[in-house]
């Protein structure tokens, strides 16, 4: 390890608190260019503007001397440096991830850089370099049961692409929707080389079942949003995620072959801590049932704080002196956050990137208490290896309605937030380096639970 390595974080189901509005960037963009200054800086010997954009630890700790002895070392073990080739960013947390591949004359490595919010160097470090894991459908999707179509979600100012996945047959089918969790998703819930909705849509529909997902709202829209910075002010979770699934319900309902009384709505991360208000929302449509994946049912701000606690402490190393900043200061925005009134609800101001209004919006509100209301059956699944909504949230909502004989429970030991198995103590390298599958009992959990509703 060179320099200092980072505890780094990825929130998928709390990647903003609300709605991130930037996807990570795989152009060649500032931080991958300043990343291969950085390298080139050490590599023609120049390091003190290698340690230039160091951030006050890194500056401590691996100033221009010892960035000198560490590459004066290199050869002895790697061989002449003999070129850099390809570059990818990541986003994770609150840092952006480079990766730069570095030829030597023995062997080829990735040069990590850590940049903190800032754009200041927080971190690097020499890893195995490796080829980005790419997608492959589970083993249990079969294409020739089903065909695909693009369609539209909702109209006018906010209409959104969609992929319906329809079986092959006459029908009538039932049908699901799939509602994203935070940040700006794609219809796929993509993350690395990872596609949960993707999945399950073709897993499900294999076993006949429509599935209908689309692109999240602030993921079409984010860059018009971060223009005006009045739409960001006023967005709630119902502008965000409750308005457009309840067009992708009506959507469905209207479509041919589906069986208009059998449409559910599955909800996964920040889907699942909504279902309660999207039942409410829609009474009127007369969906079928629900089912939660992964559902928060405590305060998303504690929760965020909570879940970067433990990213940092990974490394089993002592904090540094940025990390307890950034946890100091995610602190600070949680007790704002909860000292927020009605006053605040216009304020452009952003805690952990939501706006007031997005936080007020959300005061008060219990997922699993407000669940007692939905008159509608409900399947809620939960992975043991879930570090972002654990088993203490699953716990809640069985304690609210373990008497209903209507809502089904299920727990599965080996499973991480995106319902892949794993082992050992579950971390953000099991989405963003790793390709895995939504688990094929949970497939099949849900599409019988489905066919027998």
């Amino acid at each position: 390890m060179i320099g200092r390595c980072l505890a780094c974080s990825l929130c998928v189901f709390l990647a903003a608190a609300g709605p991130s509005l930037a996807a990570p960037s795989q152009d060649e963009g500032k931080l991958v260019t300043e990343a291969r200054a950085f390298i080139r800086a050490m590599e023609s010997g120049d390091f003190e503007t290698a340690a230039r954009d160091f951030d006050e630890t890194m500056a401590k700790v691996s100033g221009p001397d010892k960035l000198e002895a560490m590459w004066a070392g290199l050869p002895g073990k790697l061989g002449a440096f003999k070129r850099q080739t390809a570059a990818r960013q990541d986003k994770l947390g609150a840092y952006d991830i480079v990766l730069v591949t570095c030829e030597f004359e023995k062997l080829t490595l990735d040069v990590r850089v850590v940049f903190d919010r800032a754009g200041r160097i927080a971190g690097f470090q020499f890893v195995p370099s490796v080829p980005p894991a790419k997608y492959e459908p589970p083993a249990y999707a079969d294409p020739a049961l089903f065909k695909e179509t693009e369609v539209t979600v909702g109209e006018g100012r906010w209409a959104l692409p969609g992929t319906l996945t329809m079986p092959e047959g006459r029908g009538p089918f039932p049908a699901v929707v799939l509602v994203h969790g935070s940040g700006p998703n794609d219809r796929d819930e993509s993350i690395g080389p990872n596609k949960p909705f993707k999945d399950l849509a073709w897993g499900l529909a294999g076993r006949g079942i429509a599935v209908l997902r689309y692109d999240k709202r602030t993921k079409v829209y984010g860059a018009e949003m971060a223009a005006h910075p009045e739409q960001l002010a006023s967005l709630t979770v119902y502008d965000e995620t409750i308005d457009d699934a309840l067009a992708a319900v009506r959507l469905v309902q209207a479509t041919d072959r589906i069986d208009h009384d059998r449409v559910f709505v599955l909800g996964h991360s920040l889907g699942g801590y909504l279902v309660p208000r999207i039942a409410e929302a829609g009474k009127s449509l007369g969906i079928a049932g629900f089912v939660i994946m992964a559902g928060l049912t405590r305060p998303i701000e504690d929760s965020f704080l909570r879940q970067m606690r433990y990213l940092y402490g990974l490394s089993g190393q002592p904090l540094s002196e940025d990390q307890k900043k950034e946890l100091d200061r995610i602190a600070e925005d949680v007790k704002k956050i909860k000292a927020l009134d009605e006053k605040d609800r216009s304020s452009v101001l952003r805690y952990l990137n939501a706006s007031p209004a997005y936080w007020l919006d959300l005061r008060g509100y219990d997922p699993a208490r407000a669940a007692e209301a939905v008159a509608r059956p409900m399947l809620i699944l939960q992975g043991s290896r879930d570090y972002q909504v654990t088993t203490d949230d699953f716990e809640n909502w069985k304690k609210a309605l373990e008497t209903r004989r209507d809502v089904e429970f299920h727990l599965y030991p080996k499973l991480n937030h995106l319902f892949f198995e794993g082992q050992g103590l579950p971390s953000p390298n099991e989405y963003m380096q790793v390709h895995g599958s939504v688990a094929p009992y949970v497939v099949d959990d849900i599409s019988r639970w489905i066919l027998e509703h």
